[in-house]
């Protein structure tokens, strides 16, 4: 009969495959949200000369341009970055529960949800601290076009030119930035999760909803959904911040970034009227 442990350690590898399966098969999208993210820094630094349309030229573009294949690239940085991000994962979310573990009886409802916010954000930015390059690097192979980029070829040659270009030109700060915006959108995210989820739970899921399965799937779907929502500025502008490694002109900080983000949109929109 397996052990505790056995049993944990099989079940760790039987997820982290099918993750990477997973992953892996929602790759084309991922890049394709990749691409439509950054484009405008795209263009500004030359790596496409026109805007895509939507999703479905996005795909036409990069398929014509780089054949199907491409869709993968940058991949195997999510495949890497995977089985650490869930070991590490583990092991802080423990020991910040046991710094932040307040109970909702004991303790009362601010200082349990406060908690839950506080440790589920410090192991996030933990976490982040040790693999956020790897983030990086998908990033920037993600946003690599070689279609309309100089002489028909990419900027980079794999992950590992990938550091090596950004360390000589940028040094380790290189690989890390955008990761202040990182840590604000982990903290919003969980902040939204937990505030939005148990506020709702008593509300919906009552009466004949109350243990039933597809109401608490799509409660759950919902909550994560507005969410990611909330915080994906964040990610948009953590990301734009990645692409000015090893450019002249950089953004200060997610503030700056945001700042330059919101007054381009705006003038666009007025000279558009």
């Amino acid at each position: 009969m397996a052990t505790k442990s056995e049993k944990f350690s099989v079940d760790f590898v039987m997820g982290g495959m099918a993750a990477l399966v997973s992953k892996s098969a929602a790759a084309p999208i991922e890049r394709v949200k990749l691409l439509l993210q950054n484009q405008g820094e795209m263009i500004k630094r030359g790596q496409i000369k026109r805007p895509y349309k939507g999703v479905g030229d996005c795909f036409t573009r990069v398929f014509r341009e780089e054949g199907v294949l491409s869709f993968w690239r940058g991949n195997q940085a999510i495949v890497i970055r995977y089985f650490p991000t869930q070991a590490f994962n583990f092991a802080f979310r423990g020991y910040f529960k046991s710094i932040f573990g307040y109970s909702k009886e004991k303790d009362g409802y601010i200082m349990w949800f406060a908690g839950n916010v506080a440790s589920g954000s410090a192991a996030g930015a933990t976490t982040s601290l040790f693999l956020y390059h790897l983030d990086y690097a998908r990033t920037r192979l993600g946003t690599d076009g070689r279609g309309s980029a100089v002489n028909g070829q990419h900027q980079f040659r794999g992950i590992l030119d990938v550091y090596c270009k950004t360390l000589s030109s940028d040094g380790i700060v290189g690989l890390y930035r955008g990761f202040g915006a990182s840590i604000i959108g982990i903290t919003m995210y969980r902040g939204m999760y937990f505030g939005i989820y148990d506020t709702m739970k008593p509300i919906v899921l009552v009466g004949p909803l109350e243990g039933n399965f597809l109401a608490s799937f799509l409660h759950g779907w919902s909550v994560t959904t507005v969410s990611g929502v909330c915080a994906y500025p964040f990610d948009t502008i953590r990301r734009r911040m990645m692409l000015t490694s090893g450019q002249p002109s950089k953004y200060r900080n997610a503030l700056h970034a945001f700042g330059r983000l919101f007054t381009l949109r705006v003038s666009k929109h007025c000279s558009e009227e």
